[in-house]
Formats: structure tokens, C-alpha cells, sequence
């Protein structure tokens, strides 16, 4: 080659790197500190350095309001090896989906953040979804330089080891596991005892794996359809249990507490699997605490006895159609207007409406909160029991409306009910805050109060969800306080099973799925959007409606981009969705992420 000819090729391909280097500068988005990442914005400049230098680009689909973004920048890109790999052999692209419809669409699957690494002539190599722990993404970054076939990179694993636990240790988890599965009656469903009932905390932990363990699944079904022999055929409701280890010999009394459980759990399992006995089993329920249990105040009554004549077995009577037992009379009711058995039947009638639409349902719901609002309201958020208390305050009064302002927000997205789930936290906390966990009692009688379990087990489930909606640290700390009370081996394990121990531990180690309608509340379309949202499957979630004539959420944890009509945001535990516009596509997302996303 003559020498004028290869001086005048060098000098060609130094003005070509000259002026990728100077595209690049030019898309850079600011001056970034200078052991930061030096994001391009322009893929025409990205793929002309990365064919000059020989590097891959690994393309970083953001949406600015997306709350996973905002964890990758900081755990993942903020990570000094990360940052280290990416320097030498890639060249790091960021664009903003929402400025970009061609690539939005294109890599919307995968929900934001999307990661995407090229080859210099823009061949896919790897598409990723959502959050990626820093370990996880240097074994990747690694391997594409190893080999760069798509074949290789897509088996490389990305996520890190979930983490499964806030405060159990792992032999405590473990043997609460164990019994979990061991005190199943495999042959006839429900906790394998003399006395039969449906277990709440044993079903509801069997429901919330019911997705991902076949075998959690086969137990909920099994106690949910053996449950319903202790339905009343005839008035509807459920006895409260069965002795002989079966579910033939009923204890006939029904009380406002087990109705509540029953119908809770009933409305999960139809939200779960959708089976018609189910949602029948609710309506059962429903159907028998009007007849019986609902006062001429809207709030509702205690308990009805077993007995039509104290003392005697009713067997007999029970077996009766309605007329030949009204002949005889019917077994007395309790009218007793205790705040504990409503706060339970509130928060199940508002979960039912949540789940299944039913009006009739959440408008009972909240005519007896607003009975129990007016007559049983202590200063500071909490609440009596009865009109007049000889001791107390006690913690289950509270925690029971705490938890049905909960639901009612969720069932409404009316404000005024979040601002009294805070207030029943912030009495707990004053009242009720020992040592050891929350003690049943504020008292000063003879006899010291002391914490109970499933208050406890309660208390902190409803305060770490709670806090997820209210933002606030102090919340937050209930839930810690009681969970750490329930850690402790010797509180954990002293009884044969306590699932909600784990249900509690679990939902403290994650972030529910968080679900935002963006829409007026009179708008028609934001109305649909809200209702599918309200009709996922779990308990363990965060639905909110933003009417923007209300002001900012209550905890605007997420800058949500203007949408021109009503729209949903949904971000599981690793990423966030595009705005969706048809509520038929909320369950395709949240189906889509569970699935892995390595092709």
C-alpha cells in the first residue's frame, strides 16, 4: 500500500471516531459526575461508538415516573463494579420510553425498566425485565463477553435469591412451615383436630401460594369445600365448629366473628380461583348476617345462641326447614353493638365488595362504620368497646377498626377513611406499646394486660400494609414491633400452627403489588379500570385512584406521567407497566410478569 494511501485511510477513521466521539458528546443529557455512568440519549450515535470501538450497547428503556427505575439507577447503576464492567466493554444508552413509541411498543412486554443489550450491528442479544440486583447484572455483562451468542446470555440468571424473611430466622420459618403442613387433615381438609373449622390464617396462607404451590392449592380447596358443611342450609351463616374430628357433628351458635373470617376468606378464594361455590359461600353469609345479625341502627349484632331452650342440644331443630323452626321460636341473638365484631364484619363486607362489585354490601358496610364512628369513637383515633367500659381501652377494638378503615379505603378510594386507618395506628402505638409486642389492654386493674398472638399477628399485617399507603415510618415501626414480639421461637412455636406468623413475616420482606388509576372519579373509564384493579387475586395489595382534582396522593411515592384519558399504572416487584387504557389488560401484565422473562 502506498504510503499516502494508508496515511489517508488513518486519517479517515480518526475523523470518523472524531465525530462519533463528538455525536456522543453532543446526547449526552448533562455532565455527569465523573465516576457516574456517561449515558448517550442517541441511538444513532450509540451504535456508530459501539461499531467504532467494538463494544456492545446495552440500551436502558426508562419511564421517568417508574418507581423500579429509580431502584435500578440507585442499587444496580450505582454500583462500582457495575459502572467498572459497563466502562470498558459497553456503551450505555438511556432513553425515556415515553419519548420513544417505536421502542416502547417494541420492548413494552417487558415493562420498565427494560434492559436490552446489542451487538455493534444492532442484533438482540438479551432482553431483560424489570429490576436486576447488581450481582445478577455484572454475571450477565460478564457473560456477554464471554460469548455473546443470545443462545448463551439467556441463561444466565438474573435475580437475586428473594428475600423470604423481615424477621424469622430460618429454623424458626422453617419448623413454622413444617407445621403448617403437618396439622393439614389431607382427608378431610381443615386442621387435623377434634374440633373442626376453617382455620383463617392456615387458609389464607394456603391462598396466597396457591399461584406458585400446587400442593397450597390442593389444601385451600379441600378446607374451603369441606368448611361449607357447617353451613346453616336454611337461614345461612356458619356454626362455629364440629367435634369428632369431623365436620357431622356441628356446635350450632354462630358468631359475628366467624361470619366475618368465613366470609374474608370466602371472598379471597372466589378473587383467587373464581369457582362459583365459592362466591355461593359468601352469599350464604351475607344472606344470614341481614336476616339476623344486621340492628335497625345498621350496626350488627354479637352472636345467636345454639340453644332454642338453654342447655338443651338442638340437632333436632336445626334440622328443621324455616317455618318448623320459627314454630318452636328462635334461638335468642346477642344485641350487643361491640366495635370489635363490627370491625370484623366491615372489613369482610368491604373486601367482598371489593372483589365482587357488590354494592349492597359496601353501602352496609359503611352505614355501620359510620354507627360505630358516632357512638363508639374515643379522642386520638381509638374506640370502646361497648357504650360504657369497665376497663379498657382494649387493642382488639381498635385494631378491628383500624383494619376496616383499611378495606373501605381500598373498596372506595375515598380519603377520609385512610386518614382513620392512621389515626388507629397512632392510638395503638400510644396505648398499647409494651415490651413485648402490644398488649391486649390499656388497664389498670389487677390483672396485667399482656400481648396475645393473633392480635399481634393482625396488628402487624395490617400495619406494614398500612404503611405502604400512608408513607409514614412511624407505621411502619408497629409492624416491626409486633413482628419482632412474633419472631421469637418461643412465641412462634408455642402453639401446633401460626401461618400468620409467616403471612406476616413474608408481606414485611416485600412490596405489595401496586395498582393507580389516573382518572377523574366521575370519569366512566376510570371507574373500569379501578374495578378490575379491585378484582386481582391476594390481600396483599396497594390500589389507589388518582382524581387529580383531589390534590396529590396521600403518599406520592410515584411521579405518574399526564395521561390524556384515564389510564392504569401497575408495578409488581420488579417493574412497572406502560399506562394502561382497557381493564382487561390489567391481569395480562401482572400474568406476563410473573413468568420469567429470559428469551
Amino acid at each position: 500500500m502506498r504510503p499516502f494511501t494508508r496515511l489517508a485511510k488513518s486519517i479517515a477513521t480518526a475523523a470518523c471516531v472524531l465525530l462519533v466521539w463528538a455525536a456522543a458528546q453532543s446526547a449526552y443529557a448533562s455532565t455527569p459526575p465523573h465516576d457516574a455512568i456517561r449515558w448517550l440519549r442517541s441511538d444513532t450515535a450509540a451504535f456508530a461508538q459501539a461499531r467504532a470501538q467494538h463494544r456492545y450497547v446495552i440500551l436502558y428503556l426508562e419511564a421517568v415516573w417508574c418507581h423500579w427505575c429509580h431502584v435500578i439507577d440507585e442499587k444496580t447503576y450505582g454500583d462500582a463494579a457495575v459502572r467498572e464492567e459497563i466502562a470498558a466493554h459497553y456503551v450505555p444508552l438511556r432513553i425515556d420510553q415515553d419519548l420513544r413509541p417505536d421502542l416502547s411498543n417494541r420492548y413494552k412486554d417487558y415493562g420498565w425498566p427494560a434492559t436490552i443489550v446489542f451487538a455493534p450491528n444492532g442484533s438482540e442479544i438479551i432482553k431483560r425485565q424489570g429490576f436486576i440486583e447488581p450481582a445478577g447484572f455484572l454475571k450477565l455483562l460478564r457473560a456477554i463477553e464471554a460469548d455473546p451468542s443470545p443462545e448463551n446470555a439467556a441463561t444466565v440468571e438474573t435475580s437475586a435469591p428473594a428475600q423470604i424473611s423481615a424477621a424469622l430466622a430460618p429454623a424458626t420459618r422453617d419448623d413454622l412451615i413444617k407445621r403448617h403442613r403437618d396439622t393439614f387433615d389431607a382427608q378431610l381438609g381443615g386442621l387435623a383436630l377434634e374440633q373442626k373449622y376453617l382455620d383463617r390464617d392456615s387458609v389464607e396462607y394456603a391462598l396466597a401460594h396457591a399461584g406458585t404451590d400446587a400442593s397450597e392449592k390442593v389444601m385451600a380447596i379441600t378446607t374451603l369445600d369441606a368448611a361449607r358443611a357447617l353451613f346453616d342450609p336454611i337461614w345461612g351463616g356458619v356454626y362455629q365448629y364440629s367435634t369428632f374430628s369431623d365436620w357431622k357433628h356441628p356446635h350450632y351458635e354462630k358468631l359475628a366473628v366467624v361470619q366475618a373470617e368465613y366470609l374474608r376468606i370466602y371472598a379471597l378464594a372466589w378473587a383467587q380461583f373464581g369457582r362459583a361455590e365459592d362466591k355461593a359461600a359468601a352469599g350464604e353469609i351475607r344472606r344470614y348476617i341481614d336476616a339476623f345479625l344486621r340492628s335497625p341502627h345498621d350496626a350488627f349484632y354479637v352472636s345467636q345462641d345454639a340453644d332454642i331452650k338453654p342447655g338443651e342440644h338442638a340437632s333436632a331443630y336445626f334440622a328443621l326447614a324455616d317455618a318448623g323452626r320459627r314454630a318452636q321460636g328462635v334461638p335468642r341473638v346477642d344485641k350487643h353493638l361491640y366495635t370489635l365484631q363490627n370491625g370484623l364484619l366491615i372489613e369482610a363486607l368491604a373486601g367482598w365488595a371489593e372483589v365482587s362489585g357488590d354494592a349492597d354490601a359496601l353501602h352496609e358496610a359503611q352505614h355501620a362504620a359510620d354507627w360505630i364512628i358516632a357512638n363508639r369513637h374515643l379522642p386520638g383515633g381509638g374506640f370502646r368497646h361497648d357504650e360504657q367500659d369497665a376497663a379498657g381501652p382494649y387493642l382488639g377494638d381498635t385494631l378491628a377498626m383500624g383494619r376496616a378503615f383499611l378495606a373501605l379505603y381500598r373498596a372506595t378510594a375515598e380519603r377520609a377513611w385512610l386518614a382513620r386507618t392512621g389515626a388507629a395506628l397512632d392510638f395503638i402505638e400510644t396505648h398499647f406499646k409494651s415490651k413485648q409486642g402490644y398488649a391486649s389492654a390499656q388497664s389498670s386493674g389487677p390483672i396485667a394486660a399482656t400481648a396475645q398472638t393473633a392480635e399481634n399477628i393482625a396488628l402487624a399485617r395490617y400495619a406494614n400494609l398500612a404503611a405502604r399507603y400512608t408513607g409514614k415510618d412511624a407505621h411502619r415501626a408497629v409492624a416491626r414491633h409486633a413482628l419482632a414480639y412474633l419472631a421469637q421461637s418461643h412465641v412462634a412455636l408455642e402453639s401446633i400452627t401460626e401461618p400468620g406468623i409467616l403471612l406476616a413475616d413474608e408481606e414485611m420482606a416485600s412490596d405489595p403489588v401496586h395498582l393507580t388509576v389516573v382518572g377523574g372519579k366521575s370519569d366512566p373509564s376510570a371507574k373500569l379500570l379501578f374495578a378490575a384493579s379491585q378484582r386481582l387475586p391476594g390481600a396483599y395489595k396497594r390500589i389507589e385512584w388518582w382524581d387529580q382534582a383531589e390534590g396529590a396522593l396521600p403518599h406520592p411515592d410515584v411521579s405518574y406521567p399526564p395521561v390524556k384519558r384515564a389510564a392504569a399504572f401497575v408495578c409488581t416487584e420488579n417493574r412497572c407497566s406502560l399506562p394502561i387504557y382497557k381493564a382487561e389488560e390489567i391481569p395480562v401484565f401482572l400474568a406476563e410478569s410473573a413468568k420469567t422473562a429470559t428469551q
